[in-house]
C-alpha cells in the first residue's frame, strides 16, 4: 500500500492508489474510446489537442507510477520499447497466400469452378491493399500477440511494434480470445513525407510505401515505428463458426463491431458481371485512393460453402486475387537477338527474364532499330522497364542505370542477315536495316506465314513450324504453292505427324481461302505499309484487281486514308513485273479477285453499334462473341450507359441486365444474337 500527496493551491489533498488506477482505467476508456470513434466509426468525438492532454496525464501517471501501467495503454502507441530479436511464432492456422487471376477469362474460370460445387455462389470483393500481412491475437480482449505471415506457417512476433498502430486496438469491444488478420500498410501521403524527411538527411530513401511498412514493422526499436505512422485494415476471422457466424460479410461486421478497422469499399456481389464491373471500377480510379493498392481480392461469402471447396497445398480453393496490370515491369535484359521480317528489315529484338506484365508473360521485346537502342544506352545484361504499347505490344523503356554492376556488355548493330549471312544496307531516311538478298530464305518464310494468317487468308492447320519444314522440303517457296499443294497429298501424308485427316484439312482451308474477298488477298500479299485497315479501304474502294493494277499514283494519294507513304507502296508494288506475275497466278488458280465484302454493312445491327454481353453464354465464349460483333462493324464494352446500343444476355445475367431494362435498352437472348448474326 502507497499514498500520493497531491497539492493544490488550496490544500494537500491524500490520493490512495485505488483512486490512481481509477483515473489511469478512466484515460484509457477514454483514448481508447477516441480511437475507436475516430478510427472505426470515422467520428470523431474530441479533439486533437484534447487527446493530446489525456495522452500526457497518462505518460505523467505511468511514469510516476510504473507498477500501475497497463499492458493495454495506449502510450505503448509512442513507442520506447527495444528487442534484442524477433522471435519465431507458429500459426495455429497457417497463413496461406492467394492464387492470383491476372483477366477476364481467368476471373470468370475462377467462378465456374466454384459455381461446380456451390451454386449461385455470392462474393465479397475487397481492394488488395498492398502492405504487410498480420496476426492479431487477443486474450480476454486485450492484444497479446501481433505477427507476421512469414512463410504462411512460421512469423515473427512484432508485437513491440503493432502496438504503435494507433487504428489497432489495444483492447476489444467484448473480452474474448480471438485472432483477427489483416494488413499492415502507409499511406501515400505518409511515404512521401517520410522521404522528404530522409531526402534532406541524405538518407537512402524507400522506394514505395509497401517496402517502407514491411521496413517500420521490422525494426527493433518500437520508436522508430511509432515514428512512421502505419495504419492497418482487417480482413479476415479465422475459424468464423466458433463466433456462430456463417458468412464472410458477417465476419467482417463482427470484426468491426469488436474494434477493428475494415476497409470501407468492401462489397458484396451476386453474380460475375457485377463483380467484373467492381473490378474494372477500382482498375480505373485506384489512383484515387489515399493508399496503394495491386488488386482485388475474391472471396466466397458463404463459409460452409468455403469448407467445401477447401484448399489445395498452397491456396484456398475458395478465394483469389485479381492482380492489376502492371502498368511498368523489370526484368533482366539476357540478350539482344536478331531477326529478319517478310519486307526483310533486319530487327534488334530483346530477350528477357521472363516477366508477367498486364496479364501475360512477356520474354521477348522488339527493339525497333539500331538508333533506338543506342537513344535508350541499352547495353546486355541490364535490369530494363517494360510496358505494353497500346497495352499490346511489349516494348523496353529504359535501362535501370543504378542497378548495373559492370558485366553489362555494349549493343552493336550486325552488319550481316543472320539468316543468309548477306550485307545488309540502310535506306535512305530510315532508321531500319534490310537484307535486300532476293533469294533470303527467312524473307521468304516469313511472307508465307503471313499470307495464311488469321487476319489475312485464314488458312488454318499451317502453323509457323508446318510451313518452314514444307519450305525447306522444297514444298513451298512463293505463296502460289500452297494451292499446288494438293498435287503432293500422297507425299505430304507420308510426312511424320500427317495424317490422312490433318492433310484433307490443310487442302480444305486452302481451297476454302480461294473465295475470301478481295481485303484479305491484299493484307496477304505483304504491301509494305498496307494493313488490315488499309487493305479493306482498297479493296472497298477499286471493287476488284484489275481496277487496282490500272490505277495511277495520283488517284491512289487521293482515296481517304490512304496518303503519299502508303500509296507510293501500293503504286510500286503493282508496277513490279514479279509481283503482276504473282497475282496473274492467283488468278489462274481461281482465288477470288474481287470485293464481296459489304458496304460498311450499314443496314445490319451490328453496324457502329455497342453492345454488353452479360451472364454465361453456352454456344461461345465471351472473347468469341466480342470477335464476332466486330467483325460485322460493332464493338463491345463492359458497362451499360445510355450509350449503349444492345445488351446480350446469356445465363444467370446480373446488374447489367438490370441497368439495361432501366434504361430501356434493347436486351437480345442468345439465340436471338446467333439469328441476326446469321441474317447479317
Amino acid at each position: 500500500m502507497f499514498f500520493f500527496f497531491y497539492y493544490t493551491k488550496f490544500a494537500i489533498i491524500y490520493i490512495g492508489d485505488n483512486m490512481i488506477e481509477a483515473r489511469m482505467d478512466e484515460l484509457i476508456k477514454i483514448l481508447n474510446e477516441a480511437n475507436y470513434n475516430y478510427y472505426v466509426l470515422d467520428k470523431p468525438t474530441i479533439t486533437d489537442q484534447e487527446y493530446d492532454k489525456y495522452i500526457r496525464e497518462l505518460i505523467n501517471l505511468e511514469e510516476k507510477y510504473p507498477n500501475l501501467k497497463r499492458t493495454n495503454s495506449p502510450t505503448s502507441r509512442v513507442g520506447g520499447e527495444v528487442i534484442d530479436e524477433f522471435k519465431k511464432v507458429i500459426h495455429e492456422v497457417p497463413m496461406m497466400s492467394l492464387s492470383n487471376v491476372f483477366n477476364e477469362e481467368e476471373i470468370i474460370a475462377f467462378d465456374e469452378r466454384v459455381r461446380k460445387e456451390v451454386p449461385n455462389p455470392e462474393y465479397i470483393v475487397e481492394l488488395k491493399i498492398d502492405g504487410l500481412s498480420v496476426s492479431l491475437k487477443y486474450k480476454k480482449g486485450h492484444l497479446v500477440l501481433g505477427a507476421t505471415r512469414g512463410d504462411g506457417v512460421t512469423g515473427e512476433d512484432i508485437t513491440h511494434n503493432v502496438k504503435t498502430i494507433k487504428c489497432i486496438p489495444l483492447e476489444l469491444k467484448e473480452k474474448i480470445d480471438i485472432e483477427v488478420r489483416g494488413e499492415i500498410y502507409m499511406k501515400k501521403s505518409t511515404f512521401e513525407k517520410i522521404n522528404e524527411e530522409k531526402k534532406k538527411n541524405h538518407e537512402e530513401l524507400f522506394a514505395n510505401p509497401r517496402n517502407a511498412a514491411a521496413g517500420s514493422v521490422r525494426q527493433l526499436d518500437s520508436k522508430i515505428a511509432a515514428s512512421r505512422g502505419l495504419d492497418n485494415f482487417s480482413y479476415h476471422l479465422p475459424n468464423a463458426e466458433n463466433y456462430g457466424i456463417k458468412t464472410h460479410e458477417e465476419a467482417l461486421n463482427y470484426i468491426k463491431k469488436l474494434g477493428f478497422v475494415v476497409n470501407p469499399n468492401i462489397k458484396k456481389v451476386k453474380n460475375i458481371d457485377e463483380l467484373l464491373e467492381y473490378i474494372d471500377y477500382w482498375t480505373k480510379n485506384r489512383n484515387s485512393l489515399p493508399y496503394e493498392i495491386d488488386g482485388i481480392v475474391i472471396k466466397l461469402n458463404d463459409l460452409a460453402g468455403q469448407k467445401k471447396l477447401g484448399f489445395t497445398a498452397k491456396y484456398p480453393k475458395w478465394a483469389t486475387a485479381y492482380k492489376f496490370p502492371a502498368e511498368l515491369a523489370l526484368t533482366k535484359l539476357k540478350d539482344i537477338i536478331f531477326t529478319v521480317g517478310r519486307t526483310g528489315q533486319v530487327t534488334p529484338n530483346a530477350v528477357l527474364d521472363p516477366v508477367i506484365l498486364m496479364g501475360s508473360t512477356i520474354s521477348r521485346a522488339t527493339l525497333h532499330n539500331e538508333d533506338y537502342v543506342k537513344e535508350l544506352g541499352l547495353k546486355i545484361g541490364d535490369i530494363v522497364a517494360i510496358k505494353k504499347a497500346g497495352d499490346v505490344i511489349p516494348e523496353v523503356v529504359e535501362p535501370i542505370i543504378d542497378r548495373r554492376d559492370g558485366s553489362e556488355i555494349d549493343f552493336k548493330m550486325t552488319d550481316e542477315c543472320p539468316i543468309c549471312h548477306s550485307k545488309i544496307i540502310r535506306k535512305e531516311n530510315e532508321a531500319a536495316y534490310y537484307c535486300v538478298n532476293p533469294d533470303c530464305d527467312k524473307k521468304k518464310i516469313e511472307s508465307l506465314i503471313h499470307y495464311v494468317g488469321r487476319d489475312t487468308m485464314n488458312i488454318d492447320g499451317l502453323g509457323d513450324r508446318i510451313i518452314e519444314d514444307f519450305y525447306n522440303m522444297g514444298y513451298l517457296e512463293d505463296v502460289t504453292d500452297f494451292y499446288y499443294l494438293k498435287d503432293k497429298k500422297e507425299e505430304l501424308k507420308e510426312l511424320e505427324g500427317f495424317g490422312e485427316k490433318s492433310i484433307n484439312n490443310i487442302l480444305f482451308n486452302i481451297e476454302s481461302s480461294k473465295q475470301n474477298s478481295l481485303e484479305r488477298l491484299l493484307f496477304a500479299l505483304g504491301i509494305r505499309y498496307v494493313g488490315k485497315k488499309g487493305a479493306k479501304i482498297l479493296a472497298s474502294y477499286y471493287k476488284n484487281m484489275d481496277n487496282l493494277l490500272n490505277t495511277t499514283y495520283e488517284e491512289l494519294v487521293k482515296i481517304d486514308n490512304i496518303g503519299e507513304i502508303i500509296g507510293k507502296s501500293v503504286y510500286n508494288y503493282i508496277t513490279d513485273t514479279e509481283n503482276i506475275n504473282r497475282i496473274n497466278k492467283l488468278k489462274e488458280l481461281n482465288v477470288n479477285m474481287n470485293y464481296i465484302g459489304k458496304e460498311v454493312e450499314e443496314n445490319t445491327l451490328f453496324t457502329d453499334n455497342t453492345f454488353v454481353l452479360t451472364g454465361s453464354l453456352s454456344s461461345l465464349t465471351r472473347e468469341e462473341a466480342s470477335n464476332l460483333i466486330e467483325q460485322k462493324g460493332g464493338k463491345t464494352t463492359n458497362s451499360v450507359t445510355s450509350k449503349t446500343d444492345y445488351v446480350i444476355a446469356g445465363e444467370s445475367a446480373g446488374s447489367k441486365y438490370d441497368k439495361a431494362v432501366k434504361l430501356g435498352i434493347p436486351i437480345l437472348t442468345e439465340e436471338q444474337f446467333l439469328s441476326y448474326l446469321q441474317e447479317n
